[in-house]
């Protein structure tokens, strides 16, 4: 988990900002019901992108806006493992 945070926040790095601190999103389509997802599977986002942010801009204040704003959770964590590669 170390290695994925240490990538920075995913959506920022789209952006084209490199260095922002990242929290680990554990995405909820790999987890069933309230669960979280393996440790091995995480997506690091600032927590801007991850939790403070309004509608549209951070993924918990609404999944719908910020995948229509910067990709969905499956493609993010696509990215990531590339990244890790």
């Amino acid at each position: 988990m170390d290695a994925v945070a240490r990538l920075g926040c995913i959506v920022c790095r789209n952006l084209g900002f490199l260095d922002s601190p990242a929290e680990l999103h554990h995405p909820r389509f790999l987890a069933g019901g309230a669960q979280r997802s393996s440790h091995m599977d995480v997506i690091p986002l600032c927590p801007t992108h991850h939790r403070l942010g309004g509608l549209g801009v951070a993924l918990h204040a609404g999944r719908q806006s910020f995948e229509a704003a910067y990709g969905s959770e499956a493609e993010l964590l696509a990215q990531v493992r590339a990244l890790l590669a």
